[in-house]
């Protein structure tokens, strides 16, 4: 998993939640088509990866294939990605994006401020909160590899359109985290929509960090403050300039 020699474990949680978030709002942002865009690193041209399809026929496909499929193109490439930040964001637009519900994810991070946004407020807080989360905590991602993360038994509840998907990710001291993937079914496909970390729910989480500086400063000093460079955590912890 993530390489953490200096890292709290506390810490190192919330880097996961992080990086998994920044997964999640990314595919929020690509609902809105103009802030979807991120531009590859230096100016130079980014490849498609080869990366193969992800099964949603089921909540424990779902997330079985989609771990495999990114984790072993991580391996494969893990250090081109090391070096191109966008190719990596790339494999997470292909292999992941199409496997999220855009709208139950973005609605649960501003929770009742989603209602009171405007739309052009509501891709704009998509998009800074994407890069800011990817900026921050996306190398996170590079820190796994195909055999730390296990996929536990699954039951389904007969009809039920949402399920708890259960895996394991052992961490480089051999100590093990608890994921669980919230996953729903749209009609068409499963897809998640949120992720719960040794018992932290991003959406939550995100949303306590966000929502008393938004009742203060309002949506559009919170979205400046992420464009700044500012995690989430930061945000929560100070009123800003």
């Amino acid at each position: 998993m993530f390489q953490e020699p200096a890292m709290h474990s506390r810490t190192a949680t919330r880097a996961w939640v992080g990086a998994i978030a920044g997964v999640l709002l990314g595919s929020a942002a690509a609902a809105y088509p103009a802030a979807a865009a991120a531009p590859a690193s230096g100016g130079a041209s980014v490849t498609a990866s080869s990366a193969g399809p992800v099964d949603s026929a089921s909540p424990y496909a779902l997330v079985k294939s989609a771990a495999s499929t990114l984790l072993q193109d991580l391996d494969q490439h893990r250090a081109e990605y090391r070096q191109d930040p966008a190719k990596l964001r790339m494999l997470v637009d292909q292999v992941l994006l199409p496997h999220f519900d855009t709208e139950l994810a973005a609605r649960a991070v501003l929770g009742q401020n989603w209602k009171k946004a405007t739309p052009d407020q509501r891709q704009h807080f998509i998009q800074a909160f994407y890069n800011s989360l990817l900026n921050n905590y996306g190398s996170a991602l590079l820190g796994f590899t195909s055999n730390t993360m296990e996929v536990l038994p699954f039951r389904a509840e007969p009809g039920s359109a949402y399920a708890a998907v259960n895996t394991r990710i052992r961490r480089s001291n051999g100590s093990q985290v608890a994921v669980n993937y919230q996953v729903h079914n749209d009609g068409q496909q499963w897809k998640v929509w949120d992720v719960v970390v040794e018992g932290i729910s991003y959406d939550k989480s995100f949303q306590q960090d966000f929502s008393e500086q938004i009742q203060r400063q309002g949506i559009d000093a919170v979205i400046t403050r992420l464009e700044h460079g500012e995690t989430p955590a930061a945000i929560k912890q100070t009123t800003g300039g």
